[in-house]
């Protein structure tokens, strides 16, 4: 991880310290300059429209995957017989074990077309499409650690609210949801960043225009997609190579820092359990 983490860096230090690279991609373009052309007369590295098109993703992604994977671990840890909770939770996670590019070709010739058809609306391949896809993906992450959390929660908690007169909705929803809410969010987290950091399936299935739109029905280009779709092609030490290294050192730090929060927020639930 250390080596990584120094590779990445190292190569897109030159955007801040080489004065040829930043003549042509500096800090300021990035954020002056909403058109991301790296190939043309002009090179321009704006990082706007690859911004604006990771975020429209991943709210979509998590719009969907977030309510229904919480939601089902509430029903799966408080309502679900014993025996439908054995088949539950391994189908759910068995999701997780699906390859990306699998998912990205579903979302690529299938789900595009189901989409375009229910909602008449852009291209076939846009934000909406990939979000939806990407909820796929990470509603696994969600549902499992948010249920694992629900579970956590000492039996006395219920007991104790059922005995006041509260029935099982209400003790699920006002206290073990409440109890939980640590490792609940900490699952949350964990989605968002597989959501931020997903690559295959955006890359085929989001459309890869980088333009500045707000709807969600236009094609998008993400962060990520962005490395993979052009560093196989880009010229070594170029400028355009040492953005792209330093969009990549973008992309760890922003996984870095959801990760490190959602495991804190899980020694929260464990010190807060543990001492009741």
């Amino acid at each position: 991880l250390g080596l990584i983490i120094v590779f990445v860096f190292r190569e897109g230090l030159p955007i801040l310290f080489d004065p040829e690279v930043r003549a042509e991609a500096s800090l300021r373009h990035f954020f002056a300059t909403p058109i991301w052309q790296p190939i043309s007369s002009i090179p321009k590295y704006g990082l706007l429209p690859l911004l604006l098109g990771t975020l429209k993703v991943t709210l979509v992604s998590m719009a969907i995957a977030v309510p229904i994977g919480v939601l089902a671990a509430v029903y799966t840890s408080e309502f679900a017989p014993a025996r439908l909770r054995e088949i539950i939770k391994p189908a759910v996670e068995l999701l997780a074990g699906v390859p990306s590019v699998v998912l990205g070709f579903f979302a690529l010739v299938v789900l595009a077309t189901w989409l375009h058809d229910l909602t008449h609306q852009g291209t076939r391949l846009n934000a909406f499409n990939a979000g939806v896809a990407l909820a796929l993906a990470s509603l696994p992450t969600i549902f499992s650690v948010s249920e694992d959390a629900l579970r956590a929660v000492p039996r006395s908690y219920r007991d104790a609210s059922l005995a006041l007169g509260a029935n099982r909705w209400q003790t699920a929803w006002s206290v073990t949801l409440p109890a939980a809410s640590a490792g609940v969010t900490a699952g949350v987290l964990l989605g968002l960043a597989r959501c931020v950091g997903e690559t295959m399936i955006v890359l085929m299935a989001s459309g890869n225009a980088s333009i500045v739109s707000g709807s969600i029905f236009d094609s998008v280009r993400t962060l990520s997609a962005t490395i993979a779709a052009e560093m196989g092609e880009v010229v070594i030490g170029s400028p355009h190579y040492a953005t792209l290294f330093f969009l990549g050192g973008l992309l760890f730090i922003t996984t870095f820092i959801i990760n490190t929060l959602s495991g804190l927020f899980v020694d929260r639930m464990r010190r807060k359990l543990g001492s009741s």
